[in-house]
């Protein structure tokens, strides 16, 4: 979930889904901060927006947050994997390698060099956990449906269909767009 402030996104996250955003923290490489909760094993939401407080990165910020406007809504998505230098070789669009820590927690992001994933957003991010990624409280949430949506649909599906093997994610033909189907203990949400 991007917005314009971290705030924002979150009033954004607790009007859709009737839940409360958990701890956050900062990415001073990035001059992003962010609040995330657990949607079950091994996945998370994040709400993420450019910290005012922040010296400006030296390159453009990654989710293509130097340039985005409007509402807060969700603009990406992100994969992990265990080998990022393999997928980068065999998906250059996704970035560059680069090294982050916060904490305790140390991982590895392919960022694209003008901060745009392709498929405007479509296309995932690479994560790579160099030490134990984070646990959060299991507070009933899960993620039930990513829907995916593009004008070059098919593109979209030929690319995912040697790199993703979940059946949750959705290509739709459309307008740029995701929405995730999110179960919560009141019921399923969607999250735009």
């Amino acid at each position: 979930m991007s917005a314009a402030t971290l705030e924002a996104g979150v009033a954004h996250v607790d009007r859709a889904l009737d839940h409360g955003m958990g701890a956050g923290g900062a990415h001073p490489r990035m001059g992003t901060h962010t609040r995330l909760s657990g949607l079950g094993p091994g996945e998370y939401l994040e709400v993420i927006a450019v910290d005012p407080d922040a010296p400006p990165p030296d390159r453009p910020r990654w989710f293509d947050l130097d340039r985005r406007s409007g509402a807060p809504r969700l603009a990406n998505w992100v994969v992990r994997t265990d080998d990022l230098d393999a997928l980068v070789r065999d998906h250059p669009a996704a970035g560059t390698p680069i090294s982050l820590a916060r904490g305790a927690y140390r991982w590895r992001m392919a960022v694209p060099d003008n901060g745009v994933l392709p498929f405007d957003g479509c296309f995932p991010a690479f994560i790579e956990w160099l030490s134990a990624p984070p646990v959060f409280e299991d507070r009933g949430l899960r993620m039930t449906a990513l829907r995916l949506r593009h004008p070059n649909a098919d593109a979209l599906v030929e690319i995912l269909s040697g790199l993703i093997d979940d059946t949750r994610i959705r290509v739709e033909r459309g307008t740029p767009g995701l929405v995730a189907t999110i179960d919560t203990p009141r019921g399923s949400r969607e999250l735009a």
